[in-house]
């Protein structure tokens, strides 16, 4: 099933449209009453405080969303050294061994690159099928040479190739490690609510009715960019896999 949260336009568009009925609404309601001043300093408060705090959870959000999206770019580079220093060491291996494992590296340098380049799910679901695999052979070309030969040397180079399927294991678990959808549901609640207090606090004049879409785009343009941060393959920022792409050029250069 999508993920919602995947589409970040489609969070912008939602967001919208509830939002601004919610002004709307407020406003609609408010306007049919004789407010006295009492309840207008009242609305003016909790209208206060409530956007306070919708500007907080949408800021600690936001915060929430850059601290993984770094995550995954220093994953990105710690897996690209990994599968480097790893391609470096087989050289330890016997020659058998050492040409056995330089290409199955380099397919699976690509098979990486690829990972972090799709949006497709069923190229995904082949991707970690064909990663799984190339793994599995991988070890098996260390571990032979290394029961055989259980000395300091050999220990290297099992430790490379360790670093390298830890190292798709942590990035794989960074990029499910998301903002949780309670949060998300708790500063849509907020937002609502905010919304519905900016349209309570109106006048009825062009002006205030102008006024009263500037609330909805702004806070839908944030859940926009935080969305579109926190989602590892949907939207426009996304971790590129540049140090990947350097280590394969230099696998191929002569």
């Amino acid at each position: 099933m999508p993920d919602i949260l995947d589409y970040p336009l489609l969070v912008f568009v939602l967001s919208l449209a509830v939002l601004t009925p919610a002004a709307r609404l407020g406003a609609r309601w408010f306007g049919n009453t004789a407010p006295t001043q009492e309840l207008r300093d009242a609305i003016g408060v909790v209208k206060a405080a409530t956007l306070t705090l919708l500007g907080l959870l949408i800021g600690f959000a936001f915060s929430m969303a850059v601290s993984r999206y770094d995550q995954r770019k220093n994953l990105e580079e710690e897996e690209a050294n990994a599968i480097g220093t790893a391609y470096v060491r087989v050289d330890l291996l016997p020659a058998a061994e050492a040409a056995r494992a330089r290409p199955l590296l380099r397919q699976y340098l690509d098979l990486r690159i690829r990972n972090y380049v799709s949006r497709e799910g069923e190229a995904l679901r082949q991707i970690d099928v064909e990663t799984a695999k190339l793994q599995a052979e991988l070890w098996k070309v260390i571990v032979g040479p290394a029961n055989a030969q259980p000395n300091p040397v050999m220990a290297l180079v099992v430790a490379s190739m360790n670093d390298v399927l830890n190292s798709q294991g942590y990035a794989q678990a960074a990029w499910w490690n998301r903002i949780p959808p309670t949060a998300w549901c708790l500063m849509a609640l907020i937002a609502l609510i905010a919304n519905l207090l900016m349209g309570m606090g109106s006048k009825k004049s062009k002006t205030e009715s102008f006024l009263l879409l500037v609330s909805p785009v702004v806070v839908s343009i944030s859940f926009l960019l935080i969305a579109d941060i926190d989602s590892p393959r949907g939207g426009l920022i996304r971790v590129q896999p540049q140090n990947l792409h350097a280590l394969a050029e230099s696998l191929r250069a002569p």
